[in-house]
């Protein structure tokens, strides 16, 4: 019975740390740009975006294809960056508590 109580604090006290993790991650951001910085993309480490900025003079309506390929671009590379962090410091939380489906 007393390993059953050990194992509900050490649950209890892993979801704290998640909850926490998570709020933290909510608030850290990162940057991604393509096209020579002319597009710049910052994703909160909760897995959205935060901000897309374009450079004026990449606003040309007959390279629309080429902007939207550079917005695609920063974006997917800002959100694997954000993912990355995230794994990391979910991982930290559950490092050591082996159960099915929370191992990192």
């Amino acid at each position: 019975m007393s390993s059953i109580g050990k194992l509900m604090k050490q649950a209890a006290r892993m979801q704290q740390q998640m909850e926490q993790i998570q709020a933290a991650l909510a608030a850290r951001t990162v940057e991604a740009t393509s096209g020579g910085g002319a597009v710049k993309v910052v994703a909160k480490c909760d897995g959205t975006i935060a901000a897309v900025r374009i450079d004026p003079q990449a606003l040309n309506p007959e390279d629309a294809q080429v902007l939207e390929d550079m917005i695609l671009t920063a974006t997917n590379q800002a959100l694997a960056q954000a993912r990355e962090i995230s794994n990391t410091e979910m991982g930290k939380a559950t490092a050591g508590f082996n159960l099915p489906g929370l191992t990192s």
